[in-house]
C-alpha cells in the first residue's frame, strides 16, 4: 500500500514541477502549439457553444477556475479584465485535491467523475475534453501525464455511473498530436 501512495505522490509532484517551469501564455498551456489555440476555441464553441472568457462566462454566471500553478491563476486574472470579476473562485490546487475537482489516475479520475456527478442539478452534464491515445496507455515522462485511448475512457466513465450523451473528436488538429475529443457526460 505504501508504494501505491509513493507511486501516486510522485505522479502528482512529477506535473506540479512540470507546470510550475511552463510559461503562463497559450503557448505553453497548449505545449507550443500556440497557433492552434483558435482551432481547438472554434471546436470546443462548436461542442458546448469555450474556455473561461469566450464560452464559459459568456454562458453562466459565475465560474470557478482551478489549476496548480498559482502564476497561471494570476495570469488568468490579468487576462480576463472586468470579466473576471465573475470568476467564483481561483484555486491553486491539483485536481486530485479538489472536490469537486489535469492529469489522473484511473481510481482518482472515477472517483472524480463520481463527484461532480454528485453536484450534477437535474438534467445537468459533465463535460470532459482530453488528449486520446491511439492504443492503451501512453505515459508522458516530462509532465506525468497519461493518455488513455477512447476504450479506457469508455470504461472509466461506466466505472464513474455516467453515461455518455454525446461525444465530438476536435478536427483540424495537426496530425502529429493526439487526438483531442470532447464528451458530454450525463
Amino acid at each position: 500500500m505504501g508504494d501505491t501512495t509513493e507511486i501516486e505522490t510522485r505522479f502528482y509532484s512529477n506535473a506540479e514541477d512540470y507546470w510550475r517551469e511552463v510559461p503562463p501564455t497559450v503557448d505553453g498551456m497548449l505545449g507550443g502549439y500556440g497557433s492552434i489555440s483558435s482551432i481547438d476555441i472554434n471546436g470546443s464553441k462548436a461542442f458546448l457553444q469555450r474556455i473561461t472568457k469566450r464560452l464559459l462566462l459568456p454562458l453562466f454566471k459565475t465560474v470557478d477556475l482551478v489549476d496548480v500553478t498559482q502564476e497561471f491563476l494570476d495570469k488568468a486574472k490579468t487576462y480576463l479584465g472586468e470579466e473576471g470579476n465573475r470568476v467564483g473562485r481561483y484555486l491553486c490546487s491539483g485536481l486530485q485535491d479538489f472536490v469537486p475537482e489535469s492529469h489522473l489516475t484511473d481510481d482518482h479520475l472515477v472517483d472524480f467523475l463520481r463527484r461532480c456527478q454528485k453536484a450534477l442539478r437535474p438534467n445537468g452534464l459533465v463535460i470532459i475534453k482530453d488528449n486520446v491515445a491511439y492504443e492503451g496507455v501512453v505515459p508522458d515522462e516530462v509532465d506525468s501525464s497519461v493518455c488513455r485511448d477512447l476504450d479506457i475512457v469508455h470504461s472509466l466513465v461506466g466505472r464513474a455511473g455516467l453515461r455518455i450523451v454525446h461525444e465530438e473528436q476536435q478536427i483540424n488538429f495537426p496530425k502529429e498530436i493526439y487526438q483531442v475529443h470532447t464528451l458530454a457526460l450525463r
